[in-house]
């Protein structure tokens, strides 16, 4: 209305000026029109201007990474977004360098430390969905040290397959900063021991058991047998895979199970009614300290369960027995790791037996380290810890682990079960091993802030050093010696290392469980000490109720004394 309220006006003008002899000068039709539509189309624009600016405080200035096809769909997402304003893209790629995109220009990353101080940037927001994990390594080690937080967009197979959009931001992956690219499994090996066969997996809802069966599943076994000591652990998977083959298109009968691995009967009569063909064994407790604090729970759990579930699939006729064991078995100074020793040491002496046998049952065990995610992990732990407003607690500034994520762990032991002969202990390459404290300064730089330390009095998350664990170790081993061979997968290798033979190995658990049964911390130390375990104890008997029973018997006889 106002453009044709002009146009009527200035045409007025002019006709007064040329058909009606007006006394003004014939530009001044031109000059009144010119300033009209200035003064019109300019206090509109200045309007604009001030409400834009208004809105623009409340929003949070991001930099993009990546000026490729996902910068530009993010940055056309967030452009009427009311939370963020977009200030520029920044990108490793020489050409781009300069160049304007949809009005914003493209700098090249060594410039990004000065945008985000010019602009006050609070995200840097990373768009190469595509991109492999050693890239986004290299790419987050360039952004870590700038004063913002740095976050994602989704993987590009999620935002093909609709699960998620480009501005469904996240958190960065923690895999992202091992740079670790996980190896495309060999469908042969995926399948062999599970396509149309009974597979049964103790531990099922656990970190590592819960994605075994979600691999599982994917594998098309004819049912799948979950057995649970937790019924919310059992619950909860149970309904996740129904979920999951639903979506999917599966049809695999589950047979969700309560029980414990300690009730060797109950182990038995599920391995013989259901005809399972495939165990993986992933039952244990492995948090260290809660180990140590219950020395005798955690001996009857990791050594006699193990040896019951070994024993009952021999009964049932199983054909494959996968343990899945710990990198803390590895001279271990821990009785967690002594038990997994232990339990490994078991199958091997049963392996010995079962391998005479025309169609015994074939026993192997992998053995890894750290999962990322899984329940104890120091992960979440720290993000839980930096939400907080810190400090973080790491146990030692030296302390290093090997890492790896639980899918991909998942899939290995399935390969490695599948190339075992009988007693195979295999190892997985678990990369380089992480300084814990890198990680954890990693991931307060990720979330935009600054490490409190003697440097930076006045930074955001400090770091605190609590001490190793009882039973702690500075660093882990994967392997008792040096005998290692190559197998057809590259990330999978075998280790040949000594065993008990199986009257001897016996012999040393039944004085074990006498030991239990009598609650002797003593003599469990010494049994653990005698087995060929390599145990190295760095602490003392560290059991809650034994060191309890342990003060009120002194308190008694000081009492007695007195």
């Amino acid at each position: 209305m106002v453009s044709v309220g002009t146009l009527i006006s200035t045409a007025s003008v002019a006709i007064a000026a040329f058909y009606f002899n007006a006394p003004v000068p014939r530009s001044l039709p031109i000059i009144y029109g010119t300033f009209l539509c200035l003064l019109c189309g300019g206090s509109r624009l200045i309007v604009r201007v001030l409400v834009s600016g208004l809105n623009g405080k409340g929003r949070k200035v991001v930099l993009i990474y990546g000026a490729g096809s996902a910068g530009r769909q993010l940055a056309i997402a967030l452009r009427n977004s009311e939370n963020y304003k977009v200030v520029g893209f920044i990108d490793q790629d020489k050409t781009l360098e300069n160049t304007v995109i949809m009005g914003l220009q493209v700098y090249d990353i060594s410039r990004a430390a000065y945008l985000v101080d010019k602009y006050d940037v609070t995200q840097v927001l990373l768009a190469v969905p595509s991109a492999s994990r050693a890239r986004r390594k290299k790419i987050l080690e360039s952004l870590i040290d700038l004063s913002a937080e740095v976050l994602t967009v989704p993987d590009m197979k999620d935002i093909v397959e609709g699960k998620a959009s480009i501005d469904q931001l996240k958190d960065v992956a923690i895999e992202d900063l091992l740079g670790r690219d996980p190896v495309t499994p060999q469908q042969c090996l995926m399948e062999s021991n599970i396509l149309g066969k009974v597979v049964m997996v103790t531990g099922a809802g656990g970190s590592i058991g819960s994605e075994l069966c979600r691999q599982i599943v994917r594998q098309k076994p004819k049912a799948l047998v979950l057995f649970e000591l937790s019924e919310f652990g059992l619950y909860q998977i149970d309904r996740e895979l129904k979920q999951l083959m639903e979506a999917e298109g599966l049809h695999v009968e589950i047979i969700p199970l309560l029980g414990s691995v300690q009730r060797i009967n109950r182990l038995v009569v599920t391995m013989k009614s259901f005809k399972v063909q495939t165990v993986y064994h992933a039952a244990a407790y492995k948090h260290v300290p809660l180990v140590e604090y219950n020395v005798v729970e955690g001996v009857r759990n990791n050594v006699f369960g193990t040896y019951y579930a070994a024993q009952a699939a021999i009964e049932a006729g199983v054909e494959s027995f996968v343990l899945i064991s710990t990198d803390k078995a590895v001279r271990p100074t821990n009785v967690m790791g002594t038990t997994k020793r232990m339990a490994e040491l078991g199958l091997q002496a049963l392996a010995e037996q079962e391998n005479r046998k025309a169609k015994g049952t074939r026993f192997c065990m992998v053995r890894f380290g750290n999962v990322l995610g899984s329940s104890g992990s120091v992960v979440p732990l720290f993000k839980r810890q930096i939400e907080a407003g810190g400090p973080i607690t790491v146990t030692h500034p030296d302390i290093i682990r090997y890492f790896m994520t639980i899918p991909e762990a998942a899939q290995l032991v399935i390969q490695a079960g599948a190339m075992g002969k009988g007693g195979d202990v295999f190892v997985l390459d678990m990369g380089e091993p992480v300084r814990i404290t890198d990680l954890a300064v990693n991931l307060i730089q990720l979330s935009g802030l600054e490490v409190k330390d003697e440097q930076h009095p006045y930074g955001d998350i400090a770091i605190e050093f609590t001490g190793l664990r009882p039973g702690e170790k500075l660093y882990e081993e994967l392997l008792i010696g040096d005998n290692v061979q190559k197998t057809a997968h590259e990330r999978i290798m075998t280790a040949n290392e000594r065993y008990l033979p199986l009257a001897e190995f016996e012999q040393h658990l039944n004085e074990l469980d006498k030991a239990c049964h009598a609650f002797n911390h003593e003599r469990i130390r010494e049994l653990l000490l005698e087995a060929p375990t390599d145990f190295n104890p760095t602490d003392g008997i560290g059991d809650l109720v034994w060191q309890r029973t342990q003060d009120n018997q002194t308190q008694l006889e000081k009492q007695l004394v007195h």
